[in-house]
């Protein structure tokens, strides 16, 4: 009996066919945006995504650059968003920003087109293992296998599935490796039928994870450690605000505002001693990821208090080994379980209002005196931004200025940051993806800006949206001076390994992509051009020159020194 085998057009229809349907079902289910990377092998994927009048398609050259991109945009739109590469180290690319997703838990949905089996480990160009690629980091692996037209009824399912893990309990990224067969640039088949109305295949109910008050908390010394990931920052606060508890907020929580809980000083106070014991809690709530502020996770261990996390995953934060109890909940639920208690001890909350007042006073007054340093130019950043701009920090040094320094505003300013693994890997794709259609401020140092300044290749000339970076050029890695290495090793020899002055010109490669770049000589400039360069759209480039890094971490010393002093003064009034 002789078995009949499909033409090759049939096959390439089929794949076609399965590509259109993929992004169909991505799309029902509230995918919106589709980035793109150049490649043969991915050609029906990408000509189904481009044939699709509910996805905007971006197109980017680098594939790492890529990644980052759509990182970006999925933390810009609260969407998922996927990722097209071709089969080969493009997938490999893909891995920094694959890690990233799933450490800060942003659903991203990456398809790698692959050689079919019997072309792998035979030595075919641009064929490497990409099964199970990305390892644990991924919510869901599949691999379909090559496609055909008899496997249709399973391919709306498949799409269904990879969004739901890439939304589910634990969002992050999903992967599926798809082999494709030549030729791939066939008319497409027959897509099979969707659900009526345009509805997903399967619809997901969320829920919220269900909060009772904890009694154990009335009559308290009760702090709240604010991190990135709050889902409610005002239930948060209504609900220190109802109970007296100071909140210690990052940033990144969106509880750093100009109400009466929220602490924005935290790292200074936590530094001194007697700041420490003054302001001693019972018990320490721990909503979201942790601060970057190693002052405070030693003042948590010092303060031997109590320490709940509230995490509505498995996946605990706790690097210290210092929780005691997990409250498996959303910190907003939480929140407003604990909102109609009774108000802690008279006086505790003062205290700590008290005190950050004072540090706030005294580093507005010291930075007044120090020009355009990194922590003056994070909280002017912080305070002066419109509330309609994302401001995008860079892990390494201009986090933890924001952190550190940032002021507190009436409302929160939104900060997105690559927290979930602290690298500066593509942070300049990251702002551009923020940017796309809104505006966005990147705050990054010039190590992390030449790291990925190759992503201004591909958003010159074609932007949507307004974009500033604001690059502190302090001649390398501003961070090492902050650590031991810099006392323990040569000078020579720290240079050379961890100071690491660029030979390259942040001015001079910004502006050989073509930005438009400004170097302001003070704060007062630097916030006209920033203004300016969101009002004129496109990507500008604000390159500020720091004084070195030696007097950095001088000054960061005289900020902290000013800050505890006054609060120490002011809680022995």
């Amino acid at each position: 009996m002789t078995r009949s085998v499909p033409s090759g057009d049939a096959i390439g229809a089929a794949q076609r066919a399965f590509a259109d349907t993929l992004f169909d079902e991505l799309a029902r289910g509230g995918l919106h945006d589709v980035v793109v990377c150049p490649g043969s092998r991915s050609t029906p994927l990408a000509l189904a995504a481009l044939s699709s009048p509910r996805l905007s398609v971006h197109v980017r050259l680098d594939e790492r650059s890529a990644g980052f991109f759509a990182l970006g945009r999925a933390i810009a739109t609260r969407a998922p968003v996927a990722i097209v590469v071709t089969s080969g180290t493009a997938a490999a690319e893909l891995h920094a920003a694959v890690v990233e997703a799933d450490l800060a838990r942003v659903p991203l949905v990456v398809l790698t087109a692959d050689r079919p089996p019997e072309l792998r480990g035979v030595g075919a160009p641009q064929t490497i293992d990409q099964v199970e690629l990305y390892g644990t980091s991924v919510r869901l692996y599949e691999e379909p296998g090559v496609i055909q037209a008899a496997s249709a009824p399973r391919w709306r399912p498949l799409a269904s599935r990879a969004l739901g893990a890439a939304l589910g309990a634990l969002p992050g990224p999903v992967h599926l490796n798809l082999a494709f067969v030549e030729p791939l640039d066939t008319a497409p088949g027959e897509v099979p039928t969707g659900r009526a109305g345009g509805a997903p295949w399967a619809r997901r109910t969320e829920h919220a994870r269900p909060a009772e008050p904890d009694e154990s908390l009335e009559g308290r010394r009760v702090v709240v450690v604010a991190g990135r990931g709050i889902d409610d920052a005002d239930a948060v606060l209504a609900a220190a605000s109802t109970r007296g508890w100071p909140v210690l907020a990052d940033p990144l929580s969106g509880c750093r505002t100009t109400d009466r809980v929220a602490v924005a000083g935290f790292d200074a106070l936590a530094r001194d001693e007697v700041l420490r014991d003054a302001l001693s809690p019972e018990v320490v709530i721990q909503l979201g990821a942790q601060p970057a502020s190693k002052a405070l996770a030693e003042a948590i261990e010092a303060w031997d208090a109590r320490v709940v996390a509230v995490e509505p995953t498995t996946r605990l934060q706790d690097p210290r080994g210092v929780v005691t109890r997990v409250v498996s909940a959303t910190p907003g639920a939480w929140a407003r379980a604990q909102g109609a208690g009774p108000p802690g001890p008279s006086g505790f909350l003062s205290a700590w209002r008290l005190a950050d007042d004072a540090a706030q006073g005294a580093l507005d007054a010291t930075l007044a005196t120090r020009g355009c340093c990194e922590p003056a130019v994070a909280r002017a950043l912080s305070a002066q931004l419109g509330d309609d701009v994302t401001l995008v920090v860079s892990s390494s040094m201009p986090v933890r200025d924001l952190e550190w320094f940032g002021a507190r505003r009436v409302r929160a300013q939104r900060v997105v940051s690559n927290r979930g693994a602290n690298g500066i890997d593509g942070v300049v794709s990251t702002v551009l993806g923020v940017s796309l259609g809104s505006a966005a401020v990147g705050l990054l140092g010039d190590l992390a800006f030449l790291h990925d300044a190759g992503a201004l290749a591909d958003a010159l000339g074609g932007a949507a949206g307004r974009c500033v970076l604001v690059v502190v050029d302090n001649a390398g890695g501003g961070i090492f001076s902050f650590l031991p290495q810099r006392d323990t090793v040569p000078d020579a020899a720290f240079e050379t390994l961890f100071g690491t002055p660029p030979r390259a010109s942040v001015a001079r490669v910004a502006e050989g992509y073509g930005a438009h770049v400004t170097a302001p000589e003070d704060l007062d400039a630097l916030l006209g051009d920033v203004d300016d360069g969101l009002a004129r759209g496109g990507v500008s480039v604000v390159v500020v020159s720091a004084p070195s890094r030696d007097r950095n971490v001088e000054i960061h010393r005289e900020l902290v020194e000013a800050a505890t002093a006054a609060a120490r003064e002011a809680l022995s009034r």
